[in-house]
């Protein structure tokens, strides 16, 4: 920022540094109260920033969805301010943008933000931005979100810095396009409103903020947040020993044929600077699991950064500086605008544990086994009795990584996801035709360890109505590993037992498989990989574990070594 740093009071500056992030968080606990839309107001498929008049990220909600907010509001922002200069940005103004050239995402994530103006005379001194997955926006698929799209005209409608809102007036034209390119327009309207009206708070809330303190001082103050938070990063980047470190793993295949995908990361340490390299990352696919240079490389660089490293870090542009990329066009994060985008976020956790496990010799300390790294989620599409269409999304949660002084956690979403949550079950079957039979946790699935991963759930579903099942499964033929001498984990699968059929049918990737009424269903999550030579497991938590059903006692003898006596009683 242009503004000359002096002494900050130390309370004026703590005040402001707790407020912004108070004033996200607040407008976060406002969009689950106002949306229509379950992937909103159950699930949390959005994240609430704050920029400052560059785009620079300055606070982020603390529940919201890391690859949202890791660089996807700044990067519409600047398109923004690249399309209508600060000249053509006034107070009242609200744009939205989900280009792909811009975003690099899939295009349901829509960013939309407005312009906060302070002071006297009034001056810009940042932006207030919301990106949410707007519930369906056309294409070719139900919801927007297809394995079978080749390209990302496919996908949906593209808004590239579009004013929803000018000079506080309703742009009518383009609420009226937006209406009429959605299957579910009540839904997806009543979602914009409660993302215009949290921007709108967010807006007043921070330039209230500067008034109270004084814009000079407000814009000292971030500025100063700014550098602190660079300062500790590089501090902790610093305490890593320099060299080059790698890792390799791969996805299974990119849901359009069956060659799997290299992931490759080369993290470069030098000084009190980090250096991610994805020059030998597999290039761009003919699926939909592509993503463009800032919403999938940056952000995959950033999540897996935050993550490992800068962990006691608010997440902003500061925190980041000392991240640099090594990021050539065309590769699988760097992918053409026009690429299918769908999926977009589907290899992000791969790439973010193999991030962490090429600084397995580095900070051995620090690293956690590879988590479940899977979406596993289950989408069911189909009409209902009145002809209108549903879309159910049930997501999958599954086991972390152990570290070096505990056991994984879970089942969780992935890293890529943050507090997004399960809808409850009460909801979704009083909207969508199944019931839940079964929701309990998978034995078996966590990887051994001197500490173990965490475990992966399993549920089981009963089909009422006809409808289409998609499910996306990912790591079969690379399934979480361990670190330091831990075992891999067990990777998910899906079965479906159709009525009649004597076995179950085994699927990990699908679009529109025909379920009829009576038809069963049953994902099981992966787990998450453990920590050390599994040898050296306590022998009272191993008996823990079986007592609570964890583990069976198969498992426990051939993965930990013991004996188990008739009474139960665990012995090394």
């Amino acid at each position: 920022m242009s503004v000359t740093l002096r002494a900050l009071d130390p309370i004026t500056l703590e005040v402001i540094r707790h407020s912004v992030v108070s004033i996200a968080d607040q407008i976060d606990a406002n969009m689950t109260r106002t949306a229509f839309s379950p992937y909103i107001y159950e699930y949390k498929d959005y994240a609430v920033g704050m920029t400052g008049p560059d785009g620079e990220l300055i606070a982020q909600s603390t529940g919201g969805m890391p690859v949202f907010v890791a660089d996807s509001v700044g990067m519409a922002v600047r398109d923004g301010l690249a399309i209508f200069g600060r000249e053509g940005l006034f107070p009242g103004d609200v744009v939205v943008c989900n280009h792909a050239a811009v975003q690099g995402q899939h295009l349901n994530n829509t960013v939309m933000y407005t312009p906060i103006f302070a002071g006297e005379p009034a001056e810009l001194i940042g932006f207030f931005a919301i990106n949410a997955h707007w519930f369906d926006i056309g294409g070719a698929m139900v919801g927007s979100i297809s394995k079978k799209s080749t390209d990302i005209f496919m996908e949906g409608m593209q808004l590239r810095s579009i004013k929803l809102w000018s000079k506080g007036e309703r742009c009518a034209d383009i609420y009226r396009i937006i209406e009429n390119n959605t299957r579910f327009p009540e839904e997806l309207m009543g979602d914009i409103e409660a993302q215009l009206g949290g921007c709108l708070l967010g807006r007043d809330l921070t330039a209230a903020l500067a008034a109270k303190y004084g814009v000079v001082t407000y814009m000292r103050a971030l500025a100063t947040i700014l550098d602190q938070s660079e300062a500790a990063t590089r501090a902790k980047v610093l305490a890593i020993p320099d060299g080059v470190y790698e890792a390799e793993s791969f996805l299974d295949d990119d849901g359009m044929g069956d060659t799997p995908i290299p992931i490759h990361v080369r993290v470069i340490v030098a000084g009190d600077e980090l250096t991610v390299d994805y020059s030998d990352m597999a290039p761009q696919v003919a699926g939909s699991i592509n993503s463009g240079r800032f919403g999938g490389g940056l952000t995959t660089a950033r999540v897996g950064f935050k993550y490992l490293i800068a962990t006691g870090e608010p997440a902003n542009e500061g925190t980041f500086r000392p991240l640099k990329m090594i990021l050539p066009d065309g590769k699988l994060v760097s992918a053409s605008p026009t690429a299918a985008m769908g999926h977009y976020s589907f290899p992000f956790p791969t790439i973010i544990d193999t991030f962490i496990k090429a600084l397995e010799t580095a900070i051995p300390e620090a690293v956690t086994g590879a988590h479940f790294g899977s979406f596993s989620s289950l989408r069911l599409i189909g009409k209902r009795a009145n002809g209108s269409p549903f879309q159910c999304y049930d997501s999958g949660h599954g086991g972390w990584g152990a570290g070096a002084t505990h056991d994984g956690a879970g089942p969780f979403r992935t890293m890529a996801h943050g507090d997004t949550r399960i809808i409850p079950i009460e909801l979704q079957e009083s909207m969508y035709p199944y019931r839940l039979e079964e929701f309990s946790l998978r034995e078996d699935s966590a990887g051994a360890g001197r500490f173990r991963g965490g475990l992966g759930f399993r549920k089981r579903y009963r089909i009422l109505a006809a409808c289409g099942l998609s499910v996306y499964y990912e790591r079969i033929g690379c399934p979480p590993w361990g670190v330091v001498g831990g075992s891999a984990a067990q990777p998910g699968r899906v079965r479906v037992y159709k009525v009649g059929a004597a076995e179950p049918e085994i699927v990990y990737k699908s679009e529109d498989y025909p379920l009829a009424p009576g038809d069963i269903v049953v994902i099981e999550t992966g787990g998450g990989g453990g920590y050390g030579d599994p040898r050296e497991r306590d022998v009272d938590a191993i008996a823990r574990d079986l007592q609570r059903g964890y583990v069976t006692a198969d498992a426990a003898r051939r993965d930990y070594g013991v004996t188990i006596d008739a009474k139960g009683r665990v012995e090394r």
